[in-house]
Formats: C-alpha cells, structure tokens, sequence
C-alpha cells in the first residue's frame, strides 16, 4: 500500500453525531482498552497538528502516567463542510492531523479517545470538556499563523475565559 493509501485508511468510527439536516458533525474512535468514562481521570487536550499542540499532548502524557487509569480525550475541531465533504473529509482530516498526537500517547501507553467535531474552536471545545467530565483542558498557546490570529482571535484566549475548568497552556 502506498504512503497516500495509508494516510487514507482510518478504522470506523465507535460514535458518529449527525445534526438535524442529517450532515456528519462528529465522530469518536477508542483506542484499545479505553473505558466508557466513567470513574476515571480524564484531561481533554485540544489537537490541531501544531507543535505547541504536541507539546501539550506530551505533558499530559507525562502527568496521566502517574496516575492509574488516567486516560486523554483528545479533540480536533474543522471548519465547516458541507454535507457530502463531511461525510468523508470530516473523519479522514480530524484523523490524520492527529496521528502524531495519538502515537505519542500510545508510546507513553496512555489510552485515549479521539473526538473530531465541525465547527468553531473554543466553544467546541469547552462543550466538549464539559460533556465528557473532563478534569481539565490542555492545549497549545499557538496554532494559527500571526495574521489568522489577528483576524479570527485566539482559540486559546477564548477557551481560558469560557472555560470554568483548569486551562493548561502549554508554549
């Protein structure tokens, strides 16, 4: 299989949310030996391919290990598709801009699930912590260029003031 067919190949998702005009806006994969959930520490680490969200994945890595059955959501939020685009690209994207995440926590043997979900960052990102009971969020002080930075905000910003959990940002 070629390079290109690999980075095409991903497993079915475990969970798939669909919104009212029946458009794919977010799925989730398990990786082997992860819990529903429930009764375990959980930190949610935002992922988007940057090297600070690496970095962010890695000390978590780092704090999950010492603690028995600590395991890591990790979550990738895309802009907007349309509906036929999300069907394929919403999964195929959000699992290739976390590979590198999801290898570094198989390295240290954390477990972890992946959530990919359309839409805007921060809110996303903070309804998802809060749905999954998360003990804290972590995520990269930067993953957009200066320009997008300045048109858009911050990501980063607007999780720390919309969040009531702990925010790790990590440089």
């Amino acid at each position: 299989m070629t390079d290109a067919a690999l980075q095409d190949t991903f497993p079915a998702p475990a969970f798939e949310r669909r919104d009212d005009l029946g458009r794919l806006v977010a799925v989730s994969w398990h990786a082997s030996g992860v819990n529903d959930g429930t009764g375990s520490a959980r930190w949610l680490v935002a992922v988007d391919g940057s090297a600070c969200s690496l970095r962010a994945v890695a000390t978590v890595a780092d704090w999950v290990t010492l603690e028995h059955g600590a395991e890591v959501d990790l979550v990738h939020i895309q802009h907007w598709l349309n509906k036929e685009a999300a069907e394929t690209e919403l999964p195929r994207r959000g699992w290739a801009a976390t590979a590198q995440a999801r290898q570094l926590l198989d390295a240290a043997s954390v477990r972890w699930r992946l959530h990919v979900i359309m839409g805007e960052g921060a809110p996303e990102i903070v309804a998802q912590a809060k749905a999954l009971g998360s003990r804290g969020i972590a995520l990269g002080s930067r993953g957009l260029t200066v320009t997008e930075s300045l048109l858009l905000g911050s990501v980063t910003y607007k999780v720390v003031h919309n969040s009531r959990l702990p925010v790790l940002i990590v440089h």
